[in-house]
């Protein structure tokens, strides 16, 4: 495996919203230098706070990013650029290519776009094939999926060893899909939900309960695969595919379609704050982030013990 490119310590963070600051408290965790930019001033101002706080969750050392005040001041001296701009095709073109313009010749430009496709989105861009689809499940400090997509399938390795090198867990894709691998299941189950209530089957709160007291508890340490080759008993996935194979096709055949109006909006709101009890954004999204520490280090620790034995 070659490591060529893999130490890439100078980041320029292009975009100062959620996954920016998220993404730059991880990077100043792992020792690594930022700079950020974003157009608009509002955003650099409260910048350097915001990645604190996402600093804090991870339990790391303070450290803070360099907040440019042009795009060209942030991307001077970058071997790696993130670009986190908002999901439209037309925009990221521009703002591609506008990085690809300044930035220095050997850099790398990875998209945190969550849908678009690299095709659509590197059309204009001097050197499309140095531009890679890096997309982090949200929150990028603290989960550990990134979601790899490029023509160059040697660049794409490079980058698959600089984010295992600093902790994540990449995945590559083999050919280009709207949505990538993650957000393509998520919506799947997500659609299902939404069913689900519009037909009146279950409250918010018990279709959620379902998942996290249920299937999310497997899906924390098995993925859909490996969750049905244990389903098959001792006879793994060979004995559920031919014994069990014809009752997901059974309810694949009732999986429905939600009518997305008005009413079935206003009962998602209307049941989501119901559910969370008066519970303020601030204090559900530092419970997730407690939750989704303690995850992490229990995974750790697991694997700590595996690698000892």
């Amino acid at each position: 495996m070659s490591h060529q490119g893999v130490n890439m310590t100078n980041i320029a963070m292009i975009g100062c919203g959620t996954i920016g600051i998220s993404w730059t408290a991880y990077f100043l965790s792992r020792g690594l230098h930022v700079t950020a930019f974003d157009p608009d001033a509002n955003a650099r101002a409260q910048f350097t706070q915001r990645v604190a706080e996402d600093m804090r969750a991870l339990g790391a050392e303070a450290r803070t990013p360099v907040v440019a005040q042009t795009l060209a001041e942030a991307l001077e001296g970058a071997e790696l650029v993130v670009e986190n701009a908002p999901e439209s095709v037309s925009l990221k073109q521009q703002l591609l290519a506008d990085i690809q313009q300044a930035a220095p010749s050997q850099a790398l430009v990875v998209s945190s776009t969550s849908s678009l496709k690299h095709s659509d989105i590197t059309k204009g861009a001097p050197a499309p094939e140095r531009i890679i689809i890096a997309h982090p499940f949200n929150p990028p400090h603290l989960v550990p999926l990134v979601e790899l997509y490029g023509p160059d399938t040697e660049l794409v390795q490079r980058l698959v060893d600089f984010y295992r090198r600093i902790g994540k867990q990449p995945v590559m894709l083999r050919k280009e899909m709207i949505g990538h691998i993650a957000n393509r299941l998520s919506s799947a189950l997500w659609r299902e939900a939404l069913y689900l209530l519009q037909e009146g089957v279950a409250s918010v709160e018990d279709i959620d309960l379902a998942v996290t007291a249920g299937p999310g508890l497997r899906w924390a340490i098995q993925g859909p695969f490996l969750t049905y080759h244990l389903g098959g008993g001792q006879g793994g996935i060979r004995h559920y595919l031919e014994h069990l194979g014809p009752s997901q096709e059974y309810r694949w055949a009732s999986l429905g379609q939600p009518t997305m109006n008005d009413e079935l909006y206003a009962q998602v709101i209307h049941e989501v704050e119901s559910a969370t009890q008066g519970q303020s954004l601030p204090d559900l999204f530092s419970e997730r982030d407690r939750q989704l520490t303690a995850i992490q280090q229990a995974l750790a620790i697991n694997v700590k013990q595996e690698e000892t034995l």
